[in-house]
């Protein structure tokens, strides 16, 4: 209800023309209300109003297109709605579109020099992340994180499998300058990245091993996501049912509640109980 009560204060104020007070409130909502769905245990609550307030987060953003906090929020949300809740391709796809487009324009407003990554030459990508420095960190999580989510739903397009060495880039910045950041969360998506194929078509299992256990370590075991990724993508890649077991097994037997990680837990253990279930036909 307070975030509600906030989303009314920031119409009330778009309506009134405050535009200052306007900007302060509307960039600590985006702020806050990411917050409040990443540590909700209620799935069931999260998915049936998560798209109201995504529709609230679009009214703001076009009165305010230019506060990069609120098209931050946007461009996280409506890629883990998606992610989480969509089982349509097509709506999946329109949804991640719209995430994508969020986060570049978010990535935009933060750096002009990070601007249109999407299209430059591989080697200019490489030159400006270069540049980068930590204070960029979180843009390019964001950016990465919501683009790998559009890259899984365009999966039958070869262009967008080739946008992959980007978001590879991307995240390999992010540890170079803060592996810490969000608790692991780039080493996480480099293992899934190291072990998306089978080692004959170019995986690098050993490689992804490593990101993985390096995501643990910096998570203190509490993204249990991580474990199911490694069971998901490491375990059954190299056919290591013991280990496959092991992990999924220790994802339903631990605490969901880790903060801004809850969420993400409870649906980790949703998706440790399907694997599990389907282990007898994959080994």
């Amino acid at each position: 209800m307070k975030y509600f009560s906030c989303a009314v204060c920031l119409c009330a104020l778009l309506m009134g023309g405050c535009s200052s007070l306007l900007t302060a409130k509307a960039q600590q909502f985006g702020q806050d209300f990411s917050l409040v769905i990443l540590e909700n245990d209620d799935v069931v609550t999260v998915e049936q109003s998560l798209p109201t307030y995504l529709l609230l987060l679009d009214a703001l953003i076009k009165n305010q297109p230019q506060q990069a906090a609120l098209l931050d929020a946007a461009a996280s949300l409506n890629s883990a709605y998606a992610s989480a809740f969509v089982s349509d391709a097509k709506r999946a796809k329109l949804l991640n579109n719209k995430a994508l487009n969020y986060a570049f324009e978010a990535l935009c407003l933060h750096k002009k020099e990070l601007c249109q990554l999407q299209k430059v030459p591989i080697d200019e990508l490489t030159r400006v992340m270069s540049q980068t420095k930590t204070t960029d960190v979180a843009a390019l999580y964001t950016t990465a994180s919501v683009w790998a989510g559009w890259i899984q739903v365009h999966s039958d397009d070869w262009n967008a499998i080739a946008d992959l060495a980007r978001v590879r880039i991307l995240m390999q910045r992010v540890v170079a300058l803060d592996e810490h950041y969000q608790q692991g969360g780039a080493h996480l998506y480099l293992g899934v990245l190291a072990t998306l194929l089978s080692p004959a078509l170019g995986g690098q299992p050993e490689l992804g091993q490593q990101h993985f256990d390096k995501a643990l370590v910096l998570s203190q075991q509490r993204n249990l996501m991580v474990k199911v990724y490694y069971a998901k993508n490491y375990a059954r890649g190299i056919f290591d049912r013991e280990l496959h077991d092991k992990l999924l097994n220790e994802v339903l037997s631990a605490d969901i509640h880790a903060g801004t990680l809850t969420l993400s837990n409870v649906l980790a253990q949703q998706q440790a109980k399907i694997l599990l279930q389907s282990a007898d036909d994959y080994f």
